[in-house]
Protein backbone atom coordinates (compact mmCIF):
# COMPACT_ATOMS: atom_id res chain seq x y z
CA UNK A 1 0.00 0.00 0.00
CA UNK A 2 1.78 3.20 -0.83
CA UNK A 3 0.79 6.69 1.12
CA UNK A 4 -2.37 7.66 -0.72
CA UNK A 5 -4.35 4.37 -0.48
CA UNK A 6 -3.45 3.93 3.01
CA UNK A 7 -4.28 7.42 3.87
CA UNK A 8 -8.09 6.56 1.84
CA UNK A 9 -8.08 3.30 4.21
CA UNK A 10 -7.83 4.99 7.60
CA UNK A 11 -10.47 7.84 6.21
CA UNK A 12 -12.78 4.91 5.75
CA UNK A 13 -12.33 3.37 9.01
CA UNK A 14 -11.27 0.32 7.76
CA UNK A 15 -7.69 0.16 9.54
CA UNK A 16 -7.58 -2.32 13.07
CA UNK A 17 -5.74 -0.91 16.29
CA UNK A 18 -4.33 -3.48 18.50
CA UNK A 19 -3.21 -1.76 21.99
CA UNK A 20 -1.02 -3.66 24.78
CA UNK A 21 0.06 -2.53 28.15
CA UNK A 22 3.51 -3.98 28.72
CA UNK A 23 5.58 -3.91 31.77
CA UNK A 24 7.94 -0.86 30.85
CA UNK A 25 5.41 0.52 27.54
CA UNK A 26 2.05 1.15 26.12
CA UNK A 27 1.89 0.42 22.61
CA UNK A 28 -0.62 1.17 19.82
CA UNK A 29 -0.36 -0.40 16.67
CA UNK A 30 -2.24 0.25 13.71
CA UNK A 31 -1.93 -2.19 10.46
CA UNK A 32 -3.72 -1.79 7.24
CA UNK A 33 -5.15 -3.80 4.36
CA UNK A 34 -2.10 -6.28 4.24
CA UNK A 35 -1.50 -6.87 7.99
CA UNK A 36 1.79 -4.64 7.80
CA UNK A 37 2.14 -1.84 10.65
CA UNK A 38 0.72 1.69 8.97
CA UNK A 39 1.32 4.01 12.02
CA UNK A 40 2.49 3.41 16.04
CA UNK A 41 2.34 5.53 19.04
CA UNK A 42 3.31 4.16 22.69
CA UNK A 43 4.05 5.55 26.11
CA UNK A 44 6.83 4.48 28.48
CA UNK A 45 5.50 4.19 32.25
CA UNK A 46 6.84 2.23 34.79
CA UNK A 47 5.57 -0.14 38.16
CA UNK A 48 5.99 0.75 41.35
CA UNK A 49 7.14 -0.86 44.67
CA UNK A 50 4.31 0.32 47.44
CA UNK A 51 4.34 -1.22 50.87
CA UNK A 52 6.38 -4.46 49.11
CA UNK A 53 3.80 -4.95 46.10
CA UNK A 54 4.64 -4.25 42.85
CA UNK A 55 1.48 -1.95 41.09
CA UNK A 56 0.42 0.50 38.94
CA UNK A 57 -2.29 2.52 39.95
CA UNK A 58 -5.19 2.94 37.47
CA UNK A 59 -5.30 6.65 36.69
CA UNK A 60 -1.86 5.93 35.47
CA UNK A 61 -3.11 2.92 32.75
CA UNK A 62 -5.80 5.52 31.73
CA UNK A 63 -3.26 8.12 31.17
CA UNK A 64 -0.63 5.76 29.57
CA UNK A 65 -3.77 4.46 27.38
CA UNK A 66 -4.67 7.76 26.61
CA UNK A 67 -0.95 9.20 25.62
CA UNK A 68 -0.48 6.08 23.34
CA UNK A 69 -3.27 6.71 21.25
CA UNK A 70 -2.88 10.21 21.20
CA UNK A 71 0.67 9.81 19.57
CA UNK A 72 -0.75 6.87 17.43
CA UNK A 73 -3.11 9.76 16.01
CA UNK A 74 -0.25 12.28 15.59
CA UNK A 75 1.79 9.73 13.59
CA UNK A 76 -1.53 8.91 11.48
CA UNK A 77 -1.76 12.48 10.81
CA UNK A 78 1.75 13.12 10.39
CA UNK A 79 2.19 10.05 7.84
CA UNK A 80 -1.08 10.52 5.89
CA UNK A 81 -2.76 13.97 6.98
CA UNK A 82 -5.99 12.38 8.04
CA UNK A 83 -7.41 12.07 11.45
CA UNK A 84 -8.58 8.67 13.38
CA UNK A 85 -11.82 9.13 13.24
CA UNK A 86 -12.77 5.28 13.02
CA UNK A 87 -11.99 1.63 13.05
CA UNK A 88 -12.74 -1.35 11.74
CA UNK A 89 -11.43 -3.62 14.51
CA UNK A 90 -10.13 -2.91 17.58
CA UNK A 91 -8.06 -5.58 20.37
CA UNK A 92 -6.86 -4.66 23.93
CA UNK A 93 -3.69 -6.68 25.52
CA UNK A 94 -1.62 -6.59 28.45
CA UNK A 95 1.10 -8.22 30.94
CA UNK A 96 -0.82 -11.74 31.92
CA UNK A 97 -2.10 -13.20 35.64
CA UNK A 98 -2.55 -10.58 38.75
CA UNK A 99 -5.02 -9.51 40.63
CA UNK A 100 -7.45 -6.73 39.73
CA UNK A 101 -10.43 -6.82 42.34
CA UNK A 102 -13.98 -5.22 42.30
CA UNK A 103 -17.03 -4.63 44.55
CA UNK A 104 -20.49 -4.64 42.52
CA UNK A 105 -20.20 -1.25 42.27
CA UNK A 106 -16.81 -1.29 39.54
CA UNK A 107 -14.74 -0.01 42.78
CA UNK A 108 -11.33 -1.13 43.04
CA UNK A 109 -10.89 -3.41 46.40
CA UNK A 110 -7.36 -3.47 46.53
CA UNK A 111 -3.93 -2.38 45.02
CA UNK A 112 -3.36 -4.13 41.15
CA UNK A 113 -0.44 -6.59 42.17
CA UNK A 114 1.11 -7.53 39.22
CA UNK A 115 2.57 -11.10 37.44
CA UNK A 116 6.03 -9.57 39.29
CA UNK A 117 4.90 -10.35 43.15
CA UNK A 118 6.09 -13.60 44.39
CA UNK A 119 3.97 -13.11 47.61
CA UNK A 120 1.55 -15.96 46.96
CA UNK A 121 3.56 -19.01 47.74
CA UNK A 122 1.41 -20.71 49.92
CA UNK A 123 -1.42 -20.60 47.85
CA UNK A 124 0.09 -21.81 45.18
CA UNK A 125 1.70 -24.62 46.96
CA UNK A 126 -1.74 -25.80 48.12
CA UNK A 127 -3.57 -25.21 45.23
CA UNK A 128 -0.89 -26.75 42.88
CA UNK A 129 -1.69 -29.92 45.07
CA UNK A 130 -5.47 -29.78 45.30
CA UNK A 131 -6.00 -29.61 41.21
CA UNK A 132 -2.96 -31.85 40.90
CA UNK A 133 -1.66 -28.88 38.37
CA UNK A 134 1.00 -26.71 38.51
CA UNK A 135 -0.12 -23.16 39.89
CA UNK A 136 1.99 -20.22 39.27
CA UNK A 137 2.31 -17.42 42.05
CA UNK A 138 1.76 -14.92 39.71
CA UNK A 139 -1.94 -16.57 38.56
CA UNK A 140 -4.60 -14.42 39.71
CA UNK A 141 -6.35 -17.87 41.48
CA UNK A 142 -3.04 -18.18 43.73
CA UNK A 143 -3.82 -14.54 44.52
CA UNK A 144 -7.26 -14.67 45.27
CA UNK A 145 -6.56 -17.69 47.37
CA UNK A 146 -3.86 -16.04 49.29
CA UNK A 147 -6.03 -13.51 50.09
CA UNK A 148 -8.36 -16.08 51.71
CA UNK A 149 -5.52 -17.54 53.41
CA UNK A 150 -4.69 -14.12 54.74
CA UNK A 151 -8.16 -13.01 55.79
CA UNK A 152 -8.37 -9.68 53.94
CA UNK A 153 -11.39 -7.78 54.83
CA UNK A 154 -12.30 -7.16 50.64
CA UNK A 155 -12.94 -10.43 49.90
CA UNK A 156 -16.88 -10.33 51.12
CA UNK A 157 -17.49 -7.52 48.71
CA UNK A 158 -15.97 -9.08 45.68
CA UNK A 159 -18.34 -9.15 42.56
CA UNK A 160 -15.52 -9.80 39.63
CA UNK A 161 -11.95 -10.36 39.36
CA UNK A 162 -10.23 -9.51 36.17
CA UNK A 163 -6.66 -8.92 34.54
CA UNK A 164 -5.30 -5.59 33.48
CA UNK A 165 -6.26 -6.58 29.62
CA UNK A 166 -9.96 -7.42 31.29
CA UNK A 167 -9.95 -4.13 33.19
CA UNK A 168 -9.33 -1.69 29.97
CA UNK A 169 -11.24 -4.21 27.81
CA UNK A 170 -14.63 -3.70 30.26
CA UNK A 171 -14.05 0.02 30.51
CA UNK A 172 -13.91 0.36 26.49
CA UNK A 173 -17.19 -1.61 25.86
CA UNK A 174 -18.69 -2.83 28.88
CA UNK A 175 -18.13 -6.47 28.66
CA UNK A 176 -16.44 -8.57 31.33
CA UNK A 177 -14.90 -11.14 29.20
CA UNK A 178 -11.39 -12.25 28.49
CA UNK A 179 -9.33 -14.20 25.77
CA UNK A 180 -9.09 -17.85 26.35
CA UNK A 181 -5.38 -17.54 26.96
CA UNK A 182 -5.33 -14.78 28.95
CA UNK A 183 -8.05 -16.47 30.96
CA UNK A 184 -5.95 -19.70 31.21
CA UNK A 185 -3.42 -17.49 33.12
CA UNK A 186 -6.05 -16.63 35.84
CA UNK A 187 -7.49 -20.06 36.33
CA UNK A 188 -7.07 -23.21 34.81
CA UNK A 189 -8.66 -24.53 31.36
CA UNK A 190 -10.04 -27.23 29.81
CA UNK A 191 -8.58 -27.41 26.30
CA UNK A 192 -11.43 -29.46 25.19
CA UNK A 193 -14.62 -26.83 26.80
CA UNK A 194 -12.18 -23.75 25.99
CA UNK A 195 -13.33 -22.83 29.21
CA UNK A 196 -12.35 -22.24 33.37
CA UNK A 197 -11.53 -26.45 34.43
CA UNK A 198 -14.96 -27.44 36.28
CA UNK A 199 -13.64 -29.88 38.30
CA UNK A 200 -10.96 -27.57 39.87
CA UNK A 201 -13.54 -25.09 40.09
CA UNK A 202 -15.70 -27.13 42.21
CA UNK A 203 -12.90 -28.19 44.47
CA UNK A 204 -11.65 -24.36 44.83
CA UNK A 205 -15.30 -23.78 46.06
CA UNK A 206 -15.46 -26.49 48.18
CA UNK A 207 -12.17 -25.39 49.80
CA UNK A 208 -13.39 -21.98 50.37
CA UNK A 209 -16.99 -22.93 51.12
CA UNK A 210 -16.79 -22.55 55.17
CA UNK A 211 -15.85 -18.84 54.89
CA UNK A 212 -19.06 -17.76 53.84
CA UNK A 213 -18.11 -15.68 51.28
CA UNK A 214 -21.41 -15.56 49.50
CA UNK A 215 -19.89 -15.58 45.92
CA UNK A 216 -18.78 -19.51 43.81
CA UNK A 217 -15.95 -19.14 41.61
CA UNK A 218 -17.17 -19.09 38.49
CA UNK A 219 -19.86 -15.71 39.58
CA UNK A 220 -16.66 -13.46 39.90
CA UNK A 221 -14.35 -14.71 36.84
CA UNK A 222 -14.92 -13.08 33.47
CA UNK A 223 -16.33 -15.07 30.68
CA UNK A 224 -14.50 -16.83 28.06
CA UNK A 225 -14.07 -16.56 24.57
CA UNK A 226 -12.27 -17.58 21.84
CA UNK A 227 -10.39 -16.23 19.20
CA UNK A 228 -12.61 -14.15 16.56
CA UNK A 229 -15.68 -14.67 18.66
CA UNK A 230 -17.56 -11.44 19.31
CA UNK A 231 -16.20 -9.21 22.40
CA UNK A 232 -18.49 -6.46 22.71
CA UNK A 233 -17.82 -3.08 20.63
CA UNK A 234 -16.36 0.92 21.52
CA UNK A 235 -19.19 2.43 23.95
CA UNK A 236 -19.69 6.18 23.62
CA UNK A 237 -18.00 6.45 27.06
CA UNK A 238 -15.17 4.16 25.80
CA UNK A 239 -14.41 6.27 23.01
CA UNK A 240 -14.42 9.22 25.03
CA UNK A 241 -12.22 7.15 27.28
CA UNK A 242 -10.00 6.17 24.69
CA UNK A 243 -9.84 9.68 22.91
CA UNK A 244 -10.73 12.11 25.35
CA UNK A 245 -10.73 14.66 22.24
CA UNK A 246 -13.90 13.43 20.92
CA UNK A 247 -12.55 12.27 17.72
CA UNK A 248 -12.89 8.99 17.48
CA UNK A 249 -16.39 7.40 16.75
CA UNK A 250 -18.23 4.54 19.13
CA UNK A 251 -19.17 1.24 18.12
CA UNK A 252 -15.69 -0.47 16.59
CA UNK A 253 -15.85 -4.36 17.20
CA UNK A 254 -13.40 -5.97 19.74
CA UNK A 255 -11.66 -8.69 19.92
CA UNK A 256 -11.43 -11.29 22.83
CA UNK A 257 -8.87 -9.26 25.17
CA UNK A 258 -5.78 -11.49 25.52
CA UNK A 259 -2.31 -12.01 27.27
CA UNK A 260 0.75 -10.77 26.37
CA UNK A 261 1.72 -14.61 25.66
CA UNK A 262 -1.10 -15.47 23.07
CA UNK A 263 -0.68 -11.85 21.19
CA UNK A 264 3.12 -13.44 21.54
CA UNK A 265 2.34 -16.18 19.75
CA UNK A 266 0.41 -14.60 17.19
CA UNK A 267 2.86 -12.11 16.40
CA UNK A 268 5.25 -15.26 15.65
CA UNK A 269 2.99 -17.66 14.22
CA UNK A 270 3.20 -20.08 16.85
CA UNK A 271 -0.39 -21.62 17.44
CA UNK A 272 -0.19 -24.28 15.85
CA UNK A 273 1.17 -28.01 17.31
CA UNK A 274 4.79 -28.00 17.56
CA UNK A 275 5.51 -24.03 16.67
CA UNK A 276 7.04 -22.03 19.62
CA UNK A 277 8.16 -18.29 20.13
CA UNK A 278 10.21 -16.86 23.48
CA UNK A 279 8.69 -13.62 24.05
CA UNK A 280 11.91 -10.94 25.43
CA UNK A 281 11.99 -8.29 27.06
CA UNK A 282 11.05 -7.20 30.56
CA UNK A 283 10.41 -10.52 31.35
CA UNK A 284 10.66 -13.80 29.52
CA UNK A 285 8.79 -16.26 28.94
CA UNK A 286 9.04 -19.31 25.87
CA UNK A 287 5.75 -20.80 24.87
CA UNK A 288 5.47 -24.29 22.93
CA UNK A 289 2.33 -25.34 21.61
CA UNK A 290 1.95 -29.34 22.69
CA UNK A 291 1.35 -32.75 21.01
CA UNK A 292 0.24 -34.71 23.85
CA UNK A 293 0.55 -33.28 28.30
CA UNK A 294 3.85 -33.65 29.75
CA UNK A 295 4.25 -36.91 31.81
CA UNK A 296 3.99 -34.88 35.10
CA UNK A 297 3.39 -31.51 37.03
CA UNK A 298 6.72 -29.37 37.00
CA UNK A 299 6.71 -26.39 39.21
CA UNK A 300 8.80 -24.24 36.65
CA UNK A 301 6.07 -24.85 33.74
CA UNK A 302 2.93 -23.74 33.35
CA UNK A 303 0.30 -25.13 31.21
CA UNK A 304 -1.81 -21.90 29.61
CA UNK A 305 -3.56 -22.33 26.09
CA UNK A 306 -3.37 -20.74 22.86
CA UNK A 307 -5.85 -17.78 21.26
CA UNK A 308 -7.71 -20.88 20.53
CA UNK A 309 -7.38 -23.11 23.50
CA UNK A 310 -4.80 -25.17 22.37
CA UNK A 311 -2.34 -26.51 25.24
CA UNK A 312 1.11 -24.73 25.74
CA UNK A 313 3.79 -25.46 27.86
CA UNK A 314 4.86 -22.01 29.18
CA UNK A 315 8.39 -21.48 30.82
CA UNK A 316 7.96 -17.75 32.43
CA UNK A 317 10.72 -15.72 33.91
CA UNK A 318 10.11 -12.45 35.62
CA UNK A 319 13.44 -11.70 35.47
CA UNK A 320 15.07 -10.49 31.82
CA UNK A 321 16.16 -7.53 30.45
CA UNK A 322 15.89 -5.00 33.14
CA UNK A 323 19.79 -5.53 34.46
CA UNK A 324 20.71 -4.85 30.63
CA UNK A 325 18.47 -1.63 30.89
CA UNK A 326 20.16 -0.62 34.27
CA UNK A 327 23.90 -1.14 32.96
CA UNK A 328 23.15 0.24 29.83
CA UNK A 329 21.98 3.91 31.89
CA UNK A 330 25.37 3.45 33.51
CA UNK A 331 27.08 3.54 30.44
CA UNK A 332 25.42 6.16 29.47
CA UNK A 333 26.08 7.85 32.52
CA UNK A 334 30.06 7.35 32.01
CA UNK A 335 29.67 9.12 28.52
CA UNK A 336 27.82 11.92 29.40
CA UNK A 337 30.26 12.55 32.34
CA UNK A 338 32.63 12.09 29.53
CA UNK A 339 31.70 14.95 27.47
CA UNK A 340 30.91 12.13 24.81
CA UNK A 341 27.43 12.16 22.72
CA UNK A 342 26.19 8.51 22.77
CA UNK A 343 22.57 7.36 22.03
CA UNK A 344 20.77 4.51 24.40
CA UNK A 345 20.03 2.96 21.17
CA UNK A 346 24.44 2.58 20.58
CA UNK A 347 24.98 1.96 23.69
CA UNK A 348 22.63 -1.25 23.53
CA UNK A 349 24.00 -1.74 19.85
CA UNK A 350 27.63 -2.14 21.35
CA UNK A 351 26.64 -4.36 24.27
CA UNK A 352 24.87 -6.73 22.04
CA UNK A 353 27.08 -6.82 19.15
CA UNK A 354 30.27 -7.18 21.80
CA UNK A 355 28.71 -10.24 23.90
CA UNK A 356 29.21 -12.11 20.76
CA UNK A 357 33.20 -11.21 21.12
CA UNK A 358 33.22 -12.66 24.51
CA UNK A 359 34.82 -15.84 25.76
CA UNK A 360 31.84 -18.58 25.67
CA UNK A 361 31.97 -19.25 28.88
CA UNK A 362 31.83 -15.18 29.87
CA UNK A 363 35.03 -16.08 30.88
CA UNK A 364 34.48 -16.18 34.82
CA UNK A 365 32.06 -12.82 35.03
CA UNK A 366 28.54 -14.44 36.48
CA UNK A 367 25.46 -12.16 36.31
CA UNK A 368 22.24 -12.91 38.09
CA UNK A 369 20.07 -10.61 36.99
CA UNK A 370 17.35 -10.77 39.50
CA UNK A 371 15.19 -7.28 40.08
CA UNK A 372 12.27 -9.33 41.64
CA UNK A 373 11.38 -12.89 42.39
CA UNK A 374 11.89 -15.84 40.31
CA UNK A 375 10.06 -18.55 40.83
CA UNK A 376 12.05 -20.97 38.21
CA UNK A 377 15.05 -21.03 40.69
CA UNK A 378 12.65 -20.57 43.67
CA UNK A 379 13.54 -17.30 45.17
CA UNK A 380 10.86 -14.90 46.40
CA UNK A 381 13.10 -11.67 46.13
CA UNK A 382 15.92 -10.37 43.63
CA UNK A 383 19.24 -8.67 44.33
CA UNK A 384 20.78 -8.22 41.27
CA UNK A 385 24.19 -8.91 41.28
CA UNK A 386 27.96 -9.28 39.35
CA UNK A 387 30.10 -12.02 40.57
CA UNK A 388 33.57 -12.85 39.14
CA UNK A 389 36.48 -15.59 39.89
CA UNK A 390 39.70 -13.34 40.93
CA UNK A 391 41.17 -14.90 37.78
CA UNK A 392 37.96 -13.95 35.73
CA UNK A 393 38.75 -12.27 32.51
CA UNK A 394 36.89 -8.49 33.08
CA UNK A 395 36.48 -7.40 29.63
CA UNK A 396 33.89 -5.01 28.25
CA UNK A 397 33.19 -8.28 26.03
CA UNK A 398 32.79 -10.92 28.51
CA UNK A 399 31.26 -8.10 30.81
CA UNK A 400 28.31 -7.75 27.87
CA UNK A 401 28.00 -11.54 27.44
CA UNK A 402 27.51 -12.35 31.09
CA UNK A 403 24.49 -9.64 31.14
CA UNK A 404 23.23 -10.81 27.18
CA UNK A 405 23.57 -14.66 28.65
CA UNK A 406 22.59 -14.25 32.14
CA UNK A 407 19.28 -12.62 31.00
CA UNK A 408 18.26 -16.05 29.65
CA UNK A 409 19.68 -18.40 32.38
CA UNK A 410 16.57 -19.06 33.75
CA UNK A 411 14.97 -19.25 30.92
CA UNK A 412 17.03 -22.30 29.82
CA UNK A 413 16.59 -23.85 33.36
CA UNK A 414 12.96 -24.20 32.67
CA UNK A 415 13.15 -25.06 28.58
CA UNK A 416 16.20 -27.59 29.89
CA UNK A 417 13.09 -29.68 31.39
CA UNK A 418 11.06 -29.79 28.44
CA UNK A 419 14.04 -31.13 25.85
CA UNK A 420 13.97 -33.99 28.76
CA UNK A 421 10.13 -34.50 28.31
CA UNK A 422 11.47 -34.77 24.64
CA UNK A 423 9.00 -32.32 23.64
CA UNK A 424 8.95 -31.59 19.67
CA UNK A 425 9.63 -28.38 18.36
CA UNK A 426 9.44 -27.55 14.59
CA UNK A 427 9.95 -24.00 14.72
CA UNK A 428 10.97 -21.69 17.80
CA UNK A 429 10.48 -17.80 17.20
CA UNK A 430 11.94 -14.93 18.98
CA UNK A 431 10.28 -11.43 19.35
CA UNK A 432 10.78 -8.76 21.42
CA UNK A 433 13.26 -6.03 22.68
CA UNK A 434 16.27 -8.66 23.10
CA UNK A 435 16.49 -9.26 19.71
CA UNK A 436 16.24 -5.67 18.32
CA UNK A 437 19.80 -5.91 17.75
CA UNK A 438 20.04 -8.17 14.86
CA UNK A 439 21.78 -11.66 15.31
CA UNK A 440 23.44 -11.00 19.25
CA UNK A 441 20.34 -11.87 21.21
CA UNK A 442 19.41 -14.66 18.75
CA UNK A 443 22.75 -16.05 18.33
CA UNK A 444 22.98 -16.54 22.14
CA UNK A 445 19.32 -17.93 22.72
CA UNK A 446 19.67 -20.49 20.13
CA UNK A 447 23.31 -21.14 21.88
CA UNK A 448 21.48 -21.53 25.48
CA UNK A 449 18.33 -23.72 24.08
CA UNK A 450 20.40 -25.36 21.83
CA UNK A 451 17.98 -24.87 18.94
CA UNK A 452 17.37 -22.94 15.84
CA UNK A 453 15.83 -19.62 16.54
CA UNK A 454 14.14 -17.52 13.60
CA UNK A 455 13.26 -13.84 13.81
CA UNK A 456 10.98 -12.37 11.84
CA UNK A 457 11.11 -8.51 9.73
CA UNK A 458 7.83 -7.54 12.51
CA UNK A 459 9.89 -8.95 15.39
CA UNK A 460 10.18 -5.48 16.93
CA UNK A 461 6.35 -5.22 16.88
CA UNK A 462 5.39 -7.47 18.95
CA UNK A 463 2.88 -8.32 21.36
CA UNK A 464 0.64 -5.18 19.29
CA UNK A 465 1.13 -5.80 16.85
CA UNK A 466 -0.28 -9.47 17.84
CA UNK A 467 -3.31 -8.52 19.19
CA UNK A 468 -3.73 -6.36 16.00
CA UNK A 469 -3.87 -9.31 14.43
CA UNK A 470 -6.14 -11.05 16.09
CA UNK A 471 -7.94 -7.88 15.90
CA UNK A 472 -8.26 -8.13 12.20
CA UNK A 473 -9.08 -11.96 12.81
CA UNK A 474 -12.11 -10.92 14.19
CA UNK A 475 -14.02 -9.09 11.54
CA UNK A 476 -12.05 -10.29 8.48
CA UNK A 477 -12.08 -13.72 8.98
CA UNK A 478 -13.56 -16.30 6.84
CA UNK A 479 -16.56 -18.77 7.52
CA UNK A 480 -14.72 -21.55 8.97
CA UNK A 481 -12.00 -20.02 8.74
CA UNK A 482 -9.39 -21.22 12.00
CA UNK A 483 -6.96 -18.72 13.17
CA UNK A 484 -4.04 -20.58 11.92
CA UNK A 485 -5.04 -20.95 8.27
CA UNK A 486 -6.18 -17.08 8.77
CA UNK A 487 -2.13 -16.86 10.28
CA UNK A 488 -0.70 -18.69 7.23
CA UNK A 489 -2.94 -17.53 4.59
CA UNK A 490 -2.97 -13.62 5.31
CA UNK A 491 -0.51 -12.56 6.91
CA UNK A 492 2.45 -14.71 7.21
CA UNK A 493 2.74 -16.17 3.00
CA UNK A 494 5.25 -13.78 2.01
CA UNK A 495 7.26 -13.02 5.69
CA UNK A 496 10.73 -12.68 5.80
CA UNK A 497 12.74 -14.29 8.97
CA UNK A 498 16.25 -15.15 9.55
CA UNK A 499 17.08 -18.03 11.19
CA UNK A 500 20.03 -18.91 13.48
CA UNK A 501 20.96 -22.22 14.23
CA UNK A 502 23.47 -23.16 17.51
CA UNK A 503 27.12 -23.40 17.71
CA UNK A 504 28.63 -26.46 19.36
CA UNK A 505 31.35 -24.76 20.95
CA UNK A 506 28.88 -21.81 21.49
CA UNK A 507 26.23 -23.94 23.32
CA UNK A 508 28.85 -26.17 25.83
CA UNK A 509 30.23 -22.59 26.47
CA UNK A 510 26.74 -21.60 27.87
CA UNK A 511 26.36 -24.90 29.84
CA UNK A 512 29.27 -23.73 31.61
CA UNK A 513 28.25 -20.29 31.93
CA UNK A 514 25.26 -22.27 33.23
CA UNK A 515 26.43 -24.26 35.60
CA UNK A 516 28.55 -21.05 37.36
CA UNK A 517 25.27 -19.46 37.40
CA UNK A 518 23.42 -22.10 39.16
CA UNK A 519 26.43 -22.32 41.78
CA UNK A 520 25.71 -18.44 42.21
CA UNK A 521 22.44 -18.94 43.55
CA UNK A 522 23.16 -19.86 47.37
CA UNK A 523 24.94 -16.51 47.24
CA UNK A 524 21.71 -14.93 45.55
CA UNK A 525 20.00 -16.12 48.52
CA UNK A 526 22.43 -14.91 50.99
CA UNK A 527 22.29 -11.51 49.80
CA UNK A 528 17.91 -11.29 49.85
CA UNK A 529 18.52 -12.98 53.41
CA UNK A 530 21.26 -10.20 54.50
CA UNK A 531 20.65 -7.06 52.57
CA UNK A 532 17.76 -5.17 52.82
Amino acid sequence: MNNSSIAAYIAEGRAVLGVELGSTRIKAVLIGEDHAPIASGDHTWENRLENGVWTYHLDDVWTGVQDAYAALSRNVEELYGVKLAKLAGLGISAMMHGYLPFDKDGNQLCEFRTWRNTMTAKAAEVLTTLFDFNIPQRWSIAHLYQAILNGEAHLPQLSHLTTLAGYVHWKLTGKQVLGVGEASGMFPVDSESCNYDARMARLFDDAVARKGYGWKLLDVLPAVLNAGEDAGSLTPDGARLLDPTGTLEAGTPFAPPEGDAGTGMTATNAVAVRTGNVSAGTSVFAMVVLEKPLSKVYPEIDMVTTPTGKPVAMVHCNNCTSDINAWAGVLAGFAKASGLTVSMGDIYTAMFTSALEGDKDCGGVINVPLLSGEPVVDLNEGRPMMIRTPDAALTFANFSRSLVAGAMSSLKLGMDILAKENVQIDSLLGHGGYFKTPVAGQKILADSLNTPISVMETAGEGGPWGMALLAAYRVNKAEGQTLEAYLNEKVFATAKSSTVAPDQADVEGIERYTRQFVAALPAEKAAIEHIQ
